[in-house]
């Protein structure tokens, strides 16, 4: 693993100092090859978020976990009718929003080969489709977090993403071993390092199938199976979109995971939008959300988004019936000449077991987020 971290970091090295000579090639290697085109983005994303678990009541300056800090390059070459891409794209490895908690407060900055998002090869072509090689996304990434409502920056069916580690106490005080983030899982299908297929798009539906391995991971060695139907189109009034998804997950020991996950949004023109997503590991419970929103122009500042969402899930801590839930509120408001979200969010956090007390938890997130 250590190879392959230097390996992915001298290529990185490498591509970064030959940056600007190919961004100044224009001239035409070939008779009918256009030069590649270099893009350079990022995003920061910097909030406050304070958590009150029933006893006392804490509070960090994080990265956002909903969308991390990050920076990336896109190299893009004309490929005999296709196009052919290259994408890097790595966190910034500040303190994450899903996790600090009451015992652990974490470095402002641990950056290491985990937060490398994507290091993927792209083939597109017009009439076969799209292939992917390299870390980047499972064709199951996503297919549980449709959401055309304007505040996914701030709130999604990632519950654990805002302060995803905080511990719940019990009735007497004492913090126990159950934390938000593992007892309201998502099951999105996440990176790894795949092999990737997806269709082209016929009446707004595509497939996509991946096989992969986690290789980033400190004592992980796992391998993913992915498969996805997505849907996306425009009718009258109403722009939709949806997924739905299936993962196998070969763990260590001949261990298997096997989740369903789906998820659909739907945006009317007057603003007012609605999202769900489900999910169902067969190993051990399920869950849905529910989310509506609505989206307005009401200053020239840009659009402003407000949304109410609820998660309601069952058996997903380690012991049966239990039962685990959710209810968020966030605002997020575009300032679209900068390129600038500003955001706010609460949500609160209850968790019920047979014979086990365990008192309510609530955190805010206060934020804003540039792209460049």
């Amino acid at each position: 693993m250590t190879r392959l971290s230097n390996l992915l970091a001298a290529g990185f090295s490498a591509l970064l100092v030959a940056a600007p000579a190919l961004a100044q090639d224009t001239e035409r290697r070939y008779p009918d090859q256009e030069a590649a085109t270099i893009d350079f983005y990022g995003l920061l994303n910097i909030a406050g978020v304070g958590y009150d678990d029933g006893v006392d009541s804490y509070s960090h300056l994080v990265d956002n976990g909903h969308a991390p800090s990050r920076i990336g390059i896109w190299v893009r070459q004309p490929f005999y009718g296709a196009a052919l891409s290259f994408n890097f794209e790595t966190a910034l490895g500040l303190k994450p929003s899903s996790g600090v908690n009451q015992v652990a407060s974490l470095d402002n900055f641990d950056w290491d080969r985990r937060k490398i998002r994507k290091i993927e090869f792209i083939l597109k072509t017009e009439n076969a489709g799209t292939f992917y090689l390299g870390q980047g996304s499972v064709s199951t990434d996503g297919a549980a977090m449709s959401d055309l409502s304007g505040t996914t920056i701030a709130q999604g069916s990632g519950i654990g993403d805002m302060a995803g580690a905080y511990l719940f106490r019990d009735g007497t005080g004492a913090l126990t071993a159950r934390a938000v983030g593992t007892t309201m899982p998502n099951f999105d299908g996440g990176r790894r390092v795949r092999l990737r297929y997806d269709t082209p798009a016929f009446a707004g539906f595509s497939l996509s199938a991946s096989y992969g391995e986690e290789m980033l991971a400190f004592n992980a060695d796992f391998k993913t199976s992915n498969a996805a139907l997505r849907y996306a189109n425009t009718v009258g009034a109403f722009k939709m979109k949806g997924a739905i998804g299936y993962a196998k997950i070969d763990l260590a020991a001949g261990a298997e995971r096997h989740d369903t996950i789906g998820s659909f949004s739907v945006l009317h023109d007057s603003g007012w939008n609605a999202s769900v997503s489900a999910g169902d590991r067969r190993e051990s419970g399920d869950y849905v959300y529910g989310k509506v929103g609505y989206r307005a122009n009401w200053w020239s500042l840009g659009e402003t988004a407000l949304s109410l969402d609820y998660y309601s899930g069952n058996d997903m801590s380690i012991a049966p019936s239990s039962k685990s839930e959710s209810l968020g509120l966030a605002i997020v408001q575009n300032v679209k000449k900068h390129n600038v979200q500003v955001y706010a969010a609460y949500r609160n956090y209850s968790l019920s077991e047979p014979g086990v007390t365990y008192q309510d938890g609530s955190s805010y997130m206060v934020g804003a987020a540039w792209k460049f």
